[in-house]
């Protein structure tokens, strides 16, 4: 599973003992032109996110999630471009409005 698949959560990493749910998108895609598609993807996928957690998916799947602190990571393997931090950083707005977390790392 990947950015590619929109209607899909990728991966979910539960941590009880530090009261952490994490949901992972797996970013393999370049930030190379057109950089429009590739964001498109990631709001799709933040989207699809959101609504895991706002519909109460985690905890059905997950139960030992339901006192977690939950957030979302964009694992990417390449470095965001300047227009993809910008897209990161108001998406993290919209996220954390809705009480959870967005975050990214590159490796």
């Amino acid at each position: 599973m990947s950015i590619l698949d929109t209607n899909v959560v990728d991966i979910v990493a539960l941590d009880p003992s530090k009261g952490i749910a994490r949901l992972i998108i797996s970013d393999h895609l370049e930030w190379t032109n057109p950089v429009d598609e590739h964001l498109l993807l990631l709001q799709e996928k933040i989207n699809r996110y959101l609504r895991f957690l706002e519909g109460g998916e985690l905890e059905q799947h997950y139960p030992d999630a339901e006192r977690c602190k939950c957030e979302i990571e964009i694992a990417m393997k390449f470095e965001p471009s300047s227009e993809a931090l910008h897209f990161i950083g108001k998406a993290r707005e919209i996220v954390q409005g809705a009480g959870f977390d967005l975050v990214y790392q590159v490796g």
